[in-house]
């Protein structure tokens, strides 16, 4: 059984670096999920126990990320009685769907997964460009709270499913449905990525997928590597960052289409 997948300990080694890498680059630019999710696999977990427990294991990180911007959530309760239900649903779609994928066919997805999820993360900064432009024209208002529960609860499941890149698609749904300032778009979307894998998380608990130890090395990496990060959140340039994580991301997708 995955749960039961034995690693030595170069490999949490290596799990544990990674994560720490993941938990940097989301302090600064995002993207993390690329570089766990390869290494994972390339110490030898099985590719759907290896997502499941990325899942798990980075839900602190959301929790933390969606408590410090609180303030910018202030006025959404309304949209989030909405949003939140629908981010439930689709994210234990998701896993529901990822739990009844074998294993075969998800590995021959995977490397199609991370091209795309590179591909948005590629397309992060022109998305926040347009938004801002989009703001400058409209203002702030409120926009269809019920389209945005709507094609949010759609992107729940792709985040149940794989999750990378998720944030950029919820952030280019919310740009089409609503019209608010980027700063609560942003709060409204790490909620949003919250309640997605944390739903998802609880679902894949009882999975017996979930590899807890790695899991729990992965946690902690991630936190001492987003801990680092803030340090260096104004000296690091988040697009040179986040060009690098795609490269990696791009080699990783080779080398799975290769294998």
């Amino acid at each position: 059984m995955p749960a039961a997948h034995a690693l030595t300990i170069l490999q949490y080694v290596s799990i544990a670096a990674a994560a720490m890498a993941a938990g940097f680059v989301n302090a600064i630019a995002g993207g993390g999920t690329l570089i766990t999710f390869p290494v994972m696999t390339a110490v030898g977990i099985p590719a759907v126990a290896a997502n499941v427990t990325n899942t798990v294991a980075l839900c602190p990180g959301f929790l933390g990320a969606a408590f410090g911007q609180r303030k910018d959530l202030l006025g959404q309760e309304r949209r989030m009685m909405l949003t939140v239900p629908a981010g439930i649903v689709g994210g234990i779609i998701g896993g529901v769907l990822l739990l009844n994928t074998e294993e075969q066919l998800f590995r021959s997805l995977i490397p199609w997964l991370i091209l795309a999820a590179a591909a948005l993360l590629a397309a992060q900064d022109t998305l926040r460009r347009w938004l801002v432009r989009r703001n400058a024209h409209h203002g702030a208002g409120h926009g269809s709270n019920v389209r945005a529960a709507v094609f949010l609860g759609i992107a729940a499941i792709y985040g149940g499913y794989f999750g990378a890149g998720l944030g950029v698609i919820m952030l280019a749904v919310m740009g089409l449905v609503l019209d608010d300032t980027l700063t609560r778009l942003n709060a409204l979307k790490i909620v949003m990525a919250l309640v997605i894998n944390v739903a998802a998380a609880i679902f894949f608990v009882f999975s017996g997928q979930v590899i807890w130890t790695a899991a729990g090395v992965m946690a902690v990496g991630a936190i001492v590597g987003g801990v680092v990060g803030g340090q260096f959140a104004s000296r690091i340039p988040p697009r040179a960052l986040r060009r690098v994580v795609i490269a990696l991301a791009v080699v990783a997708a080779v080398i799975y289409l290769v294998k």
